[in-house]
């Protein structure tokens, strides 16, 4: 086998050897050469080649939020890396694991009008956790950088960058490598011991405790622990469509249950304990509502982070949410409330209510995503952009079997179709992406890429334009609007499609909605299905199905 010549970049693969780092996303270049000729030679590593490191970057991001360990970003020196940066800043806030390797010119060569050179020390300094600045030559002091930033990565769940200096020739190869690595095993950290005993008794003797659940991966919770959530008649349950958690008796649709809430609602509703775990709430008016009507307590639940979201942060539990409620339940019977009750009387209510106003509705994005949830097949991983789509999907009950992935840590539409194929490459499950067109179009260089699966497939709703800027307060019909907020448009995917090798289907009405859906899901190949939908009427059929509880 062969190796680079030079000895820094022997010392990184060996590294990233050692750690058990074996995916890795190499965006093409000079500079970066030497760790290109040594990935991609050594059969332990997966090799990845995607020449847009925006695209690159994003794949990454789902690779890593699908097998929860650090994949490894490569790129040339220059303005390569800064294209990295909306996927480092969405993996620091969704706590997704990325290691990022920059190749640089020697530190004699900065500064001095040297071609594809930058500062590229600590540029991800505000959204990193750890800088690794390494010396142009192989030593122990760079090999001790590379390993914390490696540690750093997997035990805090976020980006790190390693910025690796190469003087030229970089193309050289030798048959045995000249440097040997020193390994170092790192301990896991020790967690903070928590008494329990006080969280219980709080716990147990609270009638009104509201357990909100923003983004976790799927299988957090056993289903033991669900069902005394779902059953505890003091606790009510709000999840989203990004929890991955499921109960009859959960709250699955927060604004449809709070978004006509009378004064004497909210009072009733509102908390005594919040208890939050997991990632980014979407819904703005579930934020709202405990911003005003604050509980006396707020205990967040997370090994590392813990943002004031609602500003009533009053503890951080550093533990897993699994421990905490098992901890807190401890076999002991329900507090007498009617908490939940009261709340599983309205969500029935609005239960009945949601089916007759979707029966009535005329063809528009509501009813498009009414149809796309009562076909989907089972078993699915479902990736959503951000923007319309995700708000529309939080307002339909998910089957259980799927699990639902939205970037919610920065709440971009620049990488969902990136990320969404790096998952489906690495989860292996049949894929689908529900994508809104200005999202698609942003990320199109994602299709650019020779590793889909033949499982993946895309469902674009089309209406025109940035449909959420109409639904936003501040819409107004004029050409400032159109132009500059909504950005109207003409195009469609169907030249890209075909460019990038996908079967490309389109529905335009309620009667290609009831005699296609069906069979593109059961479709085979990798397919793209371009639903052009109205772009005037959609803002005021979202906004009539709420106030259709206005009663």
């Amino acid at each position: 086998m062969k190796y680079p010549e030079i000895p820094l970049a022997q010392s990184i693969l060996q590294i990233c050897k050692a750690k058990g780092l074996k995916n890795i996303i190499i965006s093409p270049g000079s500079r970066n050469a030497p760790l290109t000729i040594g990935f991609s030679i050594d059969p332990f590593f997966n090799c990845y080649s995607i020449v847009d490191e925006r695209c690159a970057a994003f794949f990454a991001l789902g690779i890593a939020q699908q097998n929860h360990e650090p994949a490894v970003l490569v790129c040339t020196s220059g303005s390569a890396l800064l294209n990295y940066y909306p996927a480092i800043a969405e993996a620091f806030y969704s706590q997704i694991p990325l290691i990022v390797i920059s190749a640089d010119r020697p530190t004699s060569k900065i500064d001095i009008g040297d071609g594809q050179t930058i500062r590229q020390r600590n540029v991800f300094e505000n959204h990193s956790l750890f800088n690794a600045n390494l010396e142009d030559q192989a030593s122990s002091k760079n090999d001790l950088l590379i390993q914390e930033a490696i540690q750093i990565s997997y035990s805090q769940k976020g980006p790190v960058h390693i910025n690796a200096p190469f003087e030229e020739p970089l193309y050289n190869t030798i048959d045995e490598p000249t440097y040997e690595s020193h390994i170092v095993n790192y301990k896991p950290e020790r967690k903070p011991v928590i008494d329990f005993n006080l969280y219980r008794e709080v716990f147990q003797n609270t009638k009104k405790k509201l357990v909100l659940i923003g983004v976790q991966n799927p299988d957090l919770l056993s289903e033991e622990i669900i069902q005394k959530l779902g059953n505890d008649p003091s606790v009510v349950v709000m999840t989203e469509i990004t929890s991955n958690v499921h109960h009859p008796n959960f709250v699955s649709n927060i604004d449809t249950l709070i978004t006509t809430f009378s004064e004497d609602d909210y009072l009733n509703f509102q908390p005594e304990l919040l208890i939050t775990i997991g990632g980014m709430i979407v819904s703005k008016r579930i934020k709202a509502l405990l911003r005003k009507y604050k509980p006396k307590a707020h205990w967040h639940v997370d090994e590392l982070r813990a943002y004031d979201t609602f500003q009533s942060l009053t503890n951080k539990l550093e533990c897993q949410p699994q421990t905490f409620f098992k901890a807190v339940y401890d076999d002991s019977n329900f507090a007498s409330s009617t908490y939940n009750f009261s709340i599983q009387n309205i969500m029935k209510n609005r239960a009945i209510g949601h089916e007759k106003y979707v029966k009535e509705i005329p063809y528009s994005d509501f009813m498009v995503f009414d149809y796309i949830w009562k076909q989907f097949p089972d078993n699915i991983l479902l990736q959503i952009s951000n923007s319309s789509a995700i708000r529309y999907a939080q307002l339909f009950r998910t089957p259980k079997d799927i699990d639902v992935f939205c970037n919610r840590g920065t709440s971009g539409i620049d990488g969902s179709t990136s990320t969404a194929i790096g998952a489906a490459v690495t989860n292996k499950k049949p894929t689908v992406l529900i994508t809104g067109d200005i999202s698609f179009l942003y990320d199109s260089n994602a299709l650019w890429n020779n590793y889909i699966p033949e499982n993946f497939k895309i469902i674009l709703l089309n209406n025109g334009g940035g449909g959420i800027f109409r639904i936003l307060p501040g819409h107004n019909e004029t050409p400032v609007f159109n132009t500059f907020f909504e950005t109207e448009h003409c195009l469609t995917a169907e030249h890209l499609a075909k460019m990038y090798r996908f079967d490309y289907e389109t529905i335009s009405n309620e009667n290609d909605l009831k005699t296609k859906l069906k069979s593109f899901f059961e479709k085979k190949n990798k397919t793209i299905l371009e639903i052009f939908t109205p772009t005037k009427i959609n803002q005021n059929i979202l906004k009539q199905y709420f106030n259709s509880f206005n009663y």
